[in-house]
Order: structure tokens, then sequence, then C-alpha cells
């Protein structure tokens, strides 16, 4: 399996060679297309130039001439289309020349060489060190006229030249090579960082520092998982509080059920007794049943990303069919209940808010003290629906406040187990008001009594 990093370099390195390809393949069709005509016109400027002046010179040597041409960079051909020929300059590497190309000389015509020789298109014709890639002129000497072809010695004119692009091109190779294999390096180090954090973390240890101090893509990465670590710390930390509530709020029940069941097998006991015992063990029963049923409803609020129930819920209606259920408990406590309700409607699960109504009044009329009373207050905006439950009740001290939604959460240990209660109510209260896109609010003050919001969208 080929690593990131091995991926990396190969890539880059091929990216520069198809450049590379890329950018000589444009540069030839450029040359072929711009400069070789270019190169060819220059070059008959010159190769006339030099017939020019000899003609204009007859009393030169020739030879002696174009021997001077040839030492300034130039390579020279001079026949007479039959044996007498000479070479002058620079040496020619392919001295092959057709006679019909002689002959078109001979005859007067000027010989484009450059401009017809045939390079391919990956080979740049001028640097092409053969005869036929050459300008041909006739001159006159003696009275006959001779051939002449002439040429730039690319060699002697850019010898050095050529050689100090050779050294840029092989420099600058090395150190594209050498600069990948450090970027590639630089760019892996930090995934390689994650991918041992990741290791770490699935080892279950999530104490993992990552020294990442990039501002790109992959610092922002970094930064991600950092804070996802720190989320799946208190994910687990919550977890593990969880399962070891539910197993204590479990235990508990069970225990005291054990317990009174070996009482009650006792032959010993009065009929009083028994009854008593099996009260406490119908009492247990039914708080073991309501926490199963709790813990049911609240995984099944988990697993919840939106609402499958979307009807029109009268909530006016539903208070009082609430209030009218439960009038045995707060009047039995002699509770007073004032009532502001206004017909308001919105869309959810009826079921569900329903669920909420009821968590929050049976909170309410628990915690009101004998001849108390509860507000309830029920009215609406233009997009939003309000629901108030207020009590003059015992309150939640500054310090419970913002703990009271939390799983398992008793403000009051030793009362709340009183009243049976698991310290689940609330959190699936906000689980259902979360699902409907609601907000829940509480105002408490100790001994003072407890007020819950509710707000929710009407659509």
């Amino acid at each position: 399996m080929k690593s990131l990093y091995s991926r990396i370099v190969i890539t880059m390195l091929v990216v520069i060679l198809a450049s590379s390809l890329l950018g000589f393949f444009l540069a030839n069709i450029y040359y072929q297309l711009k400069l070789k005509p270019f190169n060819d016109e220059k070059t008959t400027k010159i190769a006339q130039e030099v017939q020019q002046f000899y003609q204009s010179n007859a009393s030169l040597s020739l030879d002696e001439y174009l021997q001077s041409v040839g030492e300034l960079g130039y390579e020279l051909y001079l026949t007479d289309g039959g044996a007498d020929s000479s070479y002058y300059g620079g040496e020619f590497r392919k001295k092959a020349l057709p006679e019909k190309t002689v002959d078109r000389v001979l005859r007067g015509e000027t010989y484009h060489g450059i401009d017809e020789f045939n390079t391919g298109i990956f080979i740049t014709g001028f640097f092409d060190n053969d005869i036929q890639n050459t300008i041909g002129v006739p001159v006159k000497v003696d009275g006959e006229t001779e051939a002449l072809f002439i040429r730039q010695d690319p060699e002697q004119q850019f010898g050095e030249l050529r050689i100090f692009f050779a050294m840029i091109l092989v420099f600058t190779s090395i150190i594209s090579i050498l600069l990948v294999l450090i970027s590639g390096r630089y760019i892996v180090n930090p995934i390689v960082k994650l991918t041992n954090a990741t290791k770490q973390i699935r080892k279950g240890n999530y104490d993992v520092a990552l020294e990442v101090k990039r501002k790109d893509e992959i610092g922002q990465l970094a930064d991600s998982f950092a804070k996802m670590t720190g989320e799946l710390e208190k994910s687990e930390a919550a977890r593990q509080e969880f399962v070891a509530n539910v197993s204590h709020e479990l235990q508990s029940p069970l225990t005291s059920m054990q317990g009174f069941a070996t009482l009650l097998a006792s032959d010993t006991l009065t009929e009083k007794e028994r009854a008593e015992y099996l009260a406490v063990l119908s009492e247990e029963t039914t708080r073991l049943s309501s926490l199963t049923k709790q813990l049911l409803t609240l995984a099944s609020l988990d697993q919840e990303a939106e609402l499958r129930k979307k009807d029109q819920v009268q909530l006016e209606v539903q208070w009082r069919q609430l209030l009218q259920t439960t009038e045995w408990s707060w009047r039995a406590k002699e509770i007073t209940i004032n009532l502001e309700l206004d017909e308001v409607n919105c869309t959810g699960d009826a079921e569900l808010l329903y669920q909420v109504w009821s968590n929050l009044l049976t909170n309410a009329i628990k915690f009101t003290p004998t001849s108390g009373a509860i507000n309830i207050r029920l009215y609406q905006d233009a997009s939003h629906a309000f629901v108030e439950v207020e009590d003059s009740g015992i309150g939640i001290s500054e310090a419970d406040i913002d703990k009271i939604f939390q799983r398992f959460y008793k403000a009051n240990q030793s009362r709340t187990r009183e009243e049976g209660s698991s310290g689940l109510g609330l959190s699936i209260c906000k689980k259902i008001i979360h699902l409907h896109h609601g907000e829940i609010f509480v105002e408490s003050k100790s001994e003072k009594g407890t007020k819950f919001t509710i707000k929710l969208p009407k659509n």
C-alpha cells in the first residue's frame, strides 16, 4: 500500500515532468510557427550581405574572405557543383546535400533551407547541424557561378549559453525534487499526527495533544479534530455516568423488592406486616416500571433527528384534559390552579407534547406544599406559542438550576427519592421540545417557587 507521502511526491514529480514536456512541446510549436521563419529571414540577409560584399570587392581573395567570415561564428560551404568544394568555419555534422539543391542555387535562386528543413515537432531545427539546414546564395567567382551555403554556428556563438541553460535545467530539476520531498513531508506530517492520535482515541486514550499550528485547511482539520476529541471525551464520561446511574436506579428497587419478597416468604409475619410489605413491594414495582418506561422513551427520542408526526395540536384542549386527569392529585393537596389559556395551536406530535405538559404539571404538584398555588398560562404571538407553568413550591437553588436538565440529576436527593423521582423527566421534556425546534427556560428561587417557560414555533 502506497503511503500518502509517496503519493504526493510521485504526483508532484509527474506534474513537474508533464509540465516540462508540455512546455517543451509548446516552445517547439512556437519555434516552428514564429522563430523558424524569422531565423530563415535573418540568415538570408547575412548570406546576401556576404554575397554582395564580395561582389563589390572582387579583388578580395574569396578563400580568405570566407575563412574570416567562418571565424566570426558561421559555417560555410562553397561548391561549383562538381569536385571543387570547400568548407569554412565550424564543421557540419551532416554533409549530404542533394544535387538538385546545388543546381537551384547555381541557377541564381536563393535556397531557404532553414525554413524548408523538416525538423519534426520535437526537434528545434535551429540547433540541427545539417548542411541542408542552411541558406544558399549564388556567388560569381572569376566569371563562374558557385553556390555558397551558410548558417550560424550555434556551438561557437551559443556554446557557453547552451551550457548555462543546461546547468540551470539540471539545478532546477535537483532543487525541485528536493523541495518536493521536503514539502511532501511538511504536508503529510500533520496527517500522520492525526492518524496516531486517532489510534490513541481508538484505544480509549482521549488525552492527545496535537501540536499543529498551521492556519490552512489541515490546521483547521487538526483544530476540529481536537474539539471532536474533547466532545468524545465528554460523551464517554456522560455515557459512563449514564450507565452508572441506570445501574444504580435499577439496583435500588430490585434490591428492595428482593428483600421484601424474602420477608414475605417468612411464616412469622402478621397479616398487618404482610399487607405493609406487599404495599411497599407494589410501590417499588411501579417505580421500576416507570423508570424503565422513561429509559425506553429517552432512548427512542435520542434516535430521532426529526419528528415523525406533524399534526395540528390544540394546546388549550390538551391542558384542560390533563388538569381533569390529574384533578385527584392537586385537589388532595388543596392546591389552587390559576388558568389563563388562550386558544393556541401549533404543529407537532400531540402525544409527545402531552407528555411534556404532564411532566411539568406532575413536578409542580409534587414540589408545591399543601394549600399552594400553580399558575398555568398559554398565549401566542405571530409565530410562536408560549406555555408557562409556575408553582409556589420549594424552588431550585442557583447551584442546581443549570443542571436540572441533565439525566438522573436530582436537586434534592432525599426529597426526590421519597417522591419516587428518577431524574429523567426534565431531560425527556427538553429533548421533546428540541425535536419541535423550540426552547425551554426556567426561573426559580429557593422556597419561592419555580417557573418553566416553553417557546414553540407555531408551524
